[in-house]
């Protein structure tokens, strides 16, 4: 009898989990880690479930978010990680992580990918939690003031502008608000139903 194997063409949940851990990637950071995940993961899911005419990879999504920020103790972060991905085969990972930081313009509202989402929902999560546009962007003024770089608050502005306006097309296509999405969203068992 021939067995048939399923390969997998991303990691999930439980394997990014261990990739965390093995890369010693801190405990706060694989909070914030898991949260952009999961909202990244339930924006996919809603789209994909109304319809969206590019069904959108969860699974890419979920590991990419999971791992996205996972050498960010290390500087210019993005890269290390995703050298790290490539490294290990993860190319569509990689891909995401590379841009996570920097990702500009984000795709309009009927043409939105992966990438869109887990940037995104990064933009969105402050620590370990949705937090929303105003105080996720509120935060990164008020560290790049106390780091000294009041020049680029101009810049984060645009982009708090850019995040805002494709959300509103988000909640057009859902039909309903990002808040109302993220409700009770579940940080730690964001799977497939």
């Amino acid at each position: 009898m021939t067995k048939t194997m399923t390969i997998k063409a991303h990691p999930d949940r439980q394997e990014c989990c261990r990739i965390l851990q093995e890369y010693r990637t801190p405990t706060h950071v694989v909070g914030h880690c898991k949260a952009v995940a999961a909202v990244a993961y339930t924006l996919g899911r809603a789209l994909n479930r109304r319809g969206y005419p590019h069904q959108m990879d969860l699974d890419l999504i979920l590991a990419a978010g999971l791992l996205h920020d996972m050498a960010r103790v290390e500087e210019r972060h993005w890269d290390v990680a995703a050298d790290w991905c490539e490294e290990h085969g993860l190319m569509e990972e990689a891909k995401i992580i590379r841009v996570h930081m920097t990702y500009d313009p984000f795709n309009d509202p009927d043409h939105l990918n992966e990438t869109d989402l887990v940037c995104l929902a990064d933009r969105v999560v402050l620590e370990d939690r949705y937090a929303g546009i105003d105080l996720r962007m509120e935060y990164i003024v008020q560290k790049a003031i106390r780091q000294g770089h009041e020049g680029h608050v101009r810049h984060i502005l645009r982009k708090k502008e850019e995040a805002r306006q494709l959300i509103r097309g988000i909640e057009d296509k859902l039909g309903c608000t990002m808040d109302e999405l993220m409700e009770g969203i579940d940080y730690e068992h964001t799977e497939k139903e």
